[in-house]
C-alpha cells in the first residue's frame, strides 16, 4: 500500500449515519464510505465506493470501471448522505448551534462593559434568533428538513446526537482540525488556504486586543467572569476547556468563537445554492434502495431514485434563500456600535481591516490563475454573525471541487473528508481495489 504511505488516499466515511432510521419505507439512507486518490495532475478524484458500512456480498465496491450507471447512481448516494451530514452536522450543529453556547454564556456570565462581551457581541448578535426560527421551521416535525430529506424528527435528532458524542473544542479549532485530517498537503484546497489567512487575521486581531486588557497570565486566571463564562460554554458542550489559564489560550478560545460566526459558517453557507441547486449533484433523499449488486441499474433506475418534483422544488427554495445576500450586512472587522472608546484598541480594528484587504487581493490573484470559476463562499468582508451574508462586492473566495477533476462538483465536505494513513480490516475496501491506484 505504498499510495496509502506516499499520502494519495483519502477517505469520506459517513457512519454517522449508520442505523438512523428514515421517516417512510419509500425513503432511503444509508452510510457510504468512499475512497479518493491523488493523481498525478494533482486531481482528488473518487475511486471506490461502499454504500453501506458493513462489506459483503450484498455491498458490493463500486468502481470507475463499473457500468456508467452503477457509478453514476454511487456518486449520488455519496452525495445525498453529504447533504444530510452537511445540513445537519457541518452547518447547524457546528456554526449555529454552537455559537448559541457561546452567546447565551456571554449573555449570562459576562457584563456589557467586559471587553470580551464588547468583542464578541457583533458575532453572536443574531444567532438565538435565527436559531429559534430554525428550531421552528427547519429541523421540526413537519419542517424544511422533514420535507426534503429521508429523515424525521428523531433521525435528526439522533444524528445530532451522534455528532455531539465525537464533538470536540479542537476540532472547532481551525489549523488543528485541518492538522487532524490530514489535509494539510491535500491539492487545491481553498477552503484550508484561505481559512487559514483569515484565521491568523482574526487572531492576531484577538491577541492584540486582549493584551491591551491583560497584561500578565495571572489577570485571565483572576478574572472569575470569564472563568465562569468559559465554563457556562463547556457546559452546553462537551470536550472544551472548563478554565484559562493564559493570555493565549484566552486568544485562540475568542478566535474560535468569532471564526464559527463569521468565516466557517459564510463557507458552510453561501454556496448552498451552486452545490445543491442542481438536484442529481446533491441528492436530498433517494427514493430507490441502494443497489446491492453490480449491473443492475439503468437510467430509468436512477431517475426513480432522485427526489419528486415536489421535494426538489423544496429543495431549491431552501438553499436559494439560504445563499441570499442581505442589505443591511455588518462585516468583518465592523463594530458600529463602537462599544469601544480606548485609542488602542481602535488601532487595532483599523490594522485587522487592512489585513483583511490584502488577504483579498492575494485571493484575487490567486483566482485570476485558475481555470475553473470559484465558489465566492468567503468575503473579506464576511458576515460578523448569522443574520447578514456575503457581499457581491469584495469576496475571498474558495473552491472544494479541486479544479479540473473529473468528478465535477464533488465536494470535499469541510469535516468529513481526511487522509487515510493506515489499512484496517473496517477499510477492506481497499483490497478490492489495488488496480486502480
Amino acid at each position: 500500500m505504498t499510495q496509502i504511505n506516499a499520502g494519495k488516499i483519502y477517505i469520506v466515511d459517513y457512519e454517522i449515519l449508520k442505523g438512523v432510521p428514515t421517516s417512510s419505507d419509500q425513503l432511503y439512507l444509508t452510510a457510504p464510505l468512499c475512497l479518493l486518490y491523488k493523481n498525478r495532475l494533482d486531481q482528488i478524484v473518487p475511486i471506490a465506493i461502499q454504500l453501506n458500512q458493513t462489506p459483503g456480498e450484498k455491498s458490493p465496491i463500486f468502481l470507475p470501471n463499473d457500468n456508467e450507471y452503477d457509478w453514476m447512481l454511487a456518486k449520488m448516494w455519496v452525495k445525498s448522505a453529504d447533504f444530510i451530514v452537511h445540513q445537519l452536522v457541518t452547518h447547524l450543529l457546528k456554526t449555529h448551534l454552537i455559537s448559541e453556547v457561546f452567546q447565551m454564556a456571554m449573555h449570562r456570565q459576562l457584563p456589557p462593559v467586559h471587553p470580551v462581551y464588547k468583542l464578541l457581541k457583533p458575532h453572536v448578535r443574531f444567532t438565538t434568533a435565527i436559531n429559534a426560527v430554525a428550531r421552528e421551521k427547519l429541523i421540526n416535525e413537519g419542517g424544511i428538513i422533514t420535507k426534503i430529506s429521508s429523515l424525521d424528527g428523531k433521525g435528526i435528532n439522533e444524528v445530532i446526537r451522534s455528532a455531539m458524542e465525537t464533538l470536540s473544542y479542537e476540532s472547532l479549532c481551525f489549523p488543528e482540525d485541518i492538522k487532524a485530517r490530514g489535509m494539510e498537503d491535500a491539492p487545491k484546497y481553498y477552503y484550508r488556504d484561505d481559512g487559514m489567512k483569515i484565521w491568523e487575521a482574526i487572531y492576531n486581531f484577538v491577541s492584540a486586543v486582549v493584551n491591551i486588557y491583560y497584561d500578565s497570565d495571572e489577570k485571565v486566571q483572576g478574572d472569575e467572569e470569564i472563568q465562569v463564562f468559559v465554563k457556562d460554554c463547556h457546559t452546553g458542550m462537551n470536550k472544551s476547556p472548563i478554565s484559562l489559564n493564559t493570555r493565549e489560550e484566552l486568544v485562540k478560545y475568542l478566535t474560535v468563537v468569532i471564526f464559527i460566526a463569521s468565516a466557517q459558517h459564510a463557507a458552510v453557507n453561501f454556496g448552498q445554492f451552486e452545490w445543491y441547486g442542481w438536484i442529481p449533484n446533491s441528492p436530498s433523499t433517494m427514493r430507490k434502495p441502494p443497489p446491492d449488486q453490480k449491473g443492475k441499474v439503468d437510467m430509468k433506475y436512477i431517475m426513480e431514485s432522485l427526489p419528486d418534483r415536489g421535494r426538489s422544488r423544496t429543495t431549491l427554495g431552501a438553499v436559494w434563500a439560504l445563499s441570499r445576500f442581505q442589505t443591511d450586512e455588518l462585516f468583518l472587522g465592523t463594530y458600529p456600535e463602537m462599544c469601544f472608546t480606548e485609542e488602542p484598541v481602535k488601532e487595532a480594528i483599523k490594522t485587522f481591516r487592512k489585513k483583511l484587504e490584502e488577504v483579498t487581493k492575494e485571493i484575487r490573484s490567486r483566482n485570476e490563475g485558475l481555470t475553473f470559476g470559484l465558489l465566492n463562499l468567503y468575503n473579506i468582508k464576511l458576515n460578523s454573525s448569522f443574520k447578514s451574508q456575503p457581499s457581491q462586492e469584495l469576496r475571498v473566495s474558495r473552491s472544494e471541487s479541486c479544479c479540473e477533476q473529473p468528478f465535477p462538483g464533488y465536494h470535499l465536505v469541510f469535516d468529513q473528508v481526511k487522509l487515510l494513513k493506515q489499512v484496517t480490516e473496517e477499510y477492506v475496501v481497499l483490497k478490492e481495489i489495488k488496480h486502480q491506484l
